[in-house]
């Protein structure tokens, strides 16, 4: 196509492998490791469904950063077989990582052998299917021919417009995370509580409300984006789930009961990485507003 530039990205983008592999996209993979061997996310789905039906079964699953070796040798690898191509990289909110540093000092070493070229890891302030779909918009824009500085600009002026709606449906994964007490999360489960959380511009994670029960908070989220959809016409979403596919089914009907010119509203298993934080059951959607908004 021309450019100057590429796209790459993280398995974080939760997006799957065949949409990454149809438009060219390069992604890192982020490790976990259950009964103390180590795998990589694939980005496959077979793979998010077996995860998800082994943490139901009382497998825990642990996450770790990515070291600078390994995002130096994925740049690296970018630039000799790009020659010499600017590189746009998008991973998840630097605030919900512990790995962007080491993806900073890896760009950092890698100056030195390549002077010429630029690598730019942009804080998306976005998380699993947000980040997804700054991916999808990021590829719309470059396979139309955007330039390199436009599209950086583009990407400051739209990351923030991205909303992200979650809810949970075992608080033991917050707990462990932190994110909840350990008294919390015992009356929550005991109350049969549903936190509905959401991403603000700074790229965290935040409780918005928390309702008693399942579809009260599947149904909390759906008001949610009636109070903020705006026009509907021709708008895409992406709905996340961690084996819950029949409840990512219940708010897509909802939504397209209440829009029928909603252009499309995609459903695809949640990326094992942050499945492993907040556990099975977690249904995401995503989709652009004005603003993000508690």
């Amino acid at each position: 196509m021309g450019q100057d530039y590429l796209i790459a990205t993280a398995s974080t983008c939760d997006l799957t492998k065949e949409y990454l592999a149809e438009h060219n996209v390069p992604f890192i993979k982020y490790s976990y490791t259950f009964d103390e061997k180590v795998y990589y996310d694939d980005c496959c789905e077979v793979t998010r469904n077996d995860v998800y039906k082994k943490m139901r079964n009382g497998v825990i699953l642990t996450t770790a950063a990515i070291n600078a070796y390994a995002y130096k040798e994925f740049f690296e690898g970018l630039i000799k077989e790009n020659g010499n191509k600017n590189i746009i990289f998008l991973d998840m909110s630097k605030v919900l990582s512990a790995s962007h540093k080491f993806a900073e000092e890896a760009i950092e070493e890698l100056k030195t052998s390549y002077p010429d070229i630029e690598i730019v890891y942009v804080d998306t302030c976005c998380v699993s299917g947000g980040l997804g779909m700054l991916v999808m918009n990021v590829i719309r824009n470059y396979e139309a021919g955007m330039g390199y500085k436009e599209q950086l600009q583009w990407i400051e002026d739209n990351k923030f417009k991205i909303a992200h709606r979650f809810t949970v449906d075992d608080l033991s994964y917050l707990k462990r995370g932190g994110r909840v007490s350990n008294s919390a999360a015992l009356v929550g489960t005991l109350l049969n509580i549903k936190p509905v959380l959401y991403v603000p511009n700074e790229g965290s994670l935040l409780v918005s409300t928390k309702v008693r029960g399942r579809k009260k908070a599947l149904n909390t989220i759906i008001d949610s984006i009636k109070e903020e959809i705006g026009k509907p016409d021709g708008k895409e979403f992406l709905i996340n789930h961690a084996d819950c596919e029949e409840d990512a089914k219940y708010v897509r009907d909802k939504l397209m009961e209440a829009y029928p010119s909603i252009r499309e509203i995609r459903i695809q298993g949640l990326g094992v990485v942050i499945g492993a934080h907040c556990g099975p059951g977690l249904l995401a959607i995503f989709y652009m507003a004005k603003e993000r908004t508690p």
